[in-house]
């Protein structure tokens, strides 16, 4: 696939660089601040843009606010965001602004090379991709909200990996049941959380914001 790289670390973008051209894809721009990944984006359309949160001038928001204009002006542009630590903030409205193709990864996970890669497939495949701690600690501000508590052990377990990006069949494969249960499990978070099936919204999308956001 085609990759644009956005991190103001010299080091870290050269890394991820040769990292991904050793994987097979095709760097076509590797840039230190969200202007010039806009830019970039615009000349040369890439099939995803891996980015960091925080970058020059404030070092605060700005990556995360370049990915949203993207998403916004290039909706078919795949966005993998990395941060340092969790935003929990940063991550919820990311997922909220679009539901496919969009990724939240702490950078600890790049040394995953494996984890990486799927999670960037995933993404410029149109699927979501969002780190498991990062999903553990948004979980957190649902703990004391209903109808989440009406969840079983088993049915947070689906939700969580839903909220993950995975597929039905990635879920029953990391959770070693059959898709029949994964499918069961996740008809009833749907009923629990009061998502009916009017074909307006899609119910997963739906639960995994619901999971996220409240």
């Amino acid at each position: 696939m085609r990759v644009i790289l956005a991190e103001d670390s010299v080091l870290l973008r050269e890394g991820l660089a040769k990292l991904l051209q050793d994987g097979g894809h095709e760097v076509v721009a590797a840039v230190g601040d969200a202007e010039t990944l806009l830019a970039a984006v615009d000349a040369d359309r890439p099939d995803v843009v891996v980015a960091d949160v925080r970058m020059p001038p404030s070092h605060t928001d700005e990556g995360l606010r370049a990915a949203l204009e993207i998403r916004s002006r290039w909706p078919a542009v795949g966005i993998l965001v990395l941060s340092q630590y969790v935003e929990k903030r940063y991550a919820a409205e990311l997922f909220e602004t679009h539901t496919d193709g969009v990724g939240y990864l702490l950078k600890d996970r790049v040394a995953h090379v494996g984890d990486f890669l799927d999670a960037l497939d995933r993404v410029a495949g149109g699927g979501a991709a969002f780190d498991a701690e990062v999903v553990r600690q948004l979980i957190a501000r649902t703990s004391h909200g209903d109808p989440l508590r009406r969840l079983t052990p088993r049915e947070r377990d689906v939700l969580e990996l839903m909220a993950q990006g995975h597929t039905n069949a990635g879920i029953a494969a990391g959770l070693h049941v059959s898709r029949s249960a994964v499918e069961k499990h996740a008809n009833a978070i749907f009923d629990k959380l009061g998502l009916t099936a009017d074909g307006a919204y899609s119910r997963r999308v739906l639960a995994v914001l619901r999971y996220l956001g409240s």
